[in-house]
């Protein structure tokens, strides 16, 4: 497979790209190259198997690989953290923030099997090595995790009722182990079920894009 230059003409990354180094100027050029191969790839297997809204596609950096990594807005991953991004989809928010964090074990679940082999295509298309993706249900994974991210999937008692098991006590980062999702709209209903202690940070205080209005990032810690 074939994918479009994500470079212009004078080496320098597309414009909707550029944006990602508006908010992570840290990017080595390897992640630059990986994350400007996105859109290419992306636009390729959505023709065959629809992973993004078709009406969406061309929004791909915005609305799905800057809405992944505003994940890192609130954590800075350490070396050897291990993470399982469940029902994953086309790889979102778990593909991103693979890319961001090369030292980062990342665990992508879903259990349609279409998607996750996109997901491994895209994988090995971009050379992570540091990415496993598996055709599963999150409550039939054996291993543990530090933290458990989410988007959009379900309800956050849902969810962690389904993940519980999954997380392992304690936590070497700068929050403890738990739960993170992306979430948009009114939350008050799902929090009130879930029961649980939640912290939530809009996305609009990290991205000025209209589009991060009312998005959220909800954590979640494990008791």
């Amino acid at each position: 497979m074939t994918v479009d230059n994500p470079f212009s003409g004078d080496g320098t990354l597309a414009p909707d790209n550029r944006i990602l180094l508006k908010y992570f100027p840290g990017l080595t050029e390897n992640q630059q190259r990986q994350f400007a191969l996105l859109p290419g790839l992306y636009s390729d297997w959505n023709e065959k198997i629809n992973l993004i809204s078709r009406k969406d596609i061309e929004h791909l950096i915005i609305h799905h690989v800057l809405h992944s990594l505003s994940i890192a807005k609130v954590v800075n991953f350490i070396k050897g953290t291990k993470i399982v991004d469940v029902g994953t989809g086309g790889g979102f928010p778990g593909i991103p923030l693979a890319i961001l964090f090369p030292e980062v074990k990342f665990i992508l679940v879903d259990s349609i099997g279409k998607k996750i082999n996109v997901v491994k295509e895209i994988v090995t298309a971009l050379q992570l090595e540091n990415v496993t993706a598996l055709k599963s249900r999150a409550e039939d994974l054996e291993e543990s995790f530090d933290f458990v991210i989410s988007r959009a999937v379900a309800s956050l008692n849902s969810t962690c009722n389904w993940t519980y098991r999954l997380i392992r006590p304690g936590g070497r980062n700068s929050i403890k182990n738990g739960w993170l999702f992306l979430k948009g709209g009114d939350l008050s209903g799902e929090i009130k079920e879930s029961q649980s202690q939640v912290v939530i940070f809009e996305i609009s205080n990290f991205f000025e894009e209209d589009f991060f209005r009312e998005k959220r990032i909800v954590y979640v810690p494990f008791k």
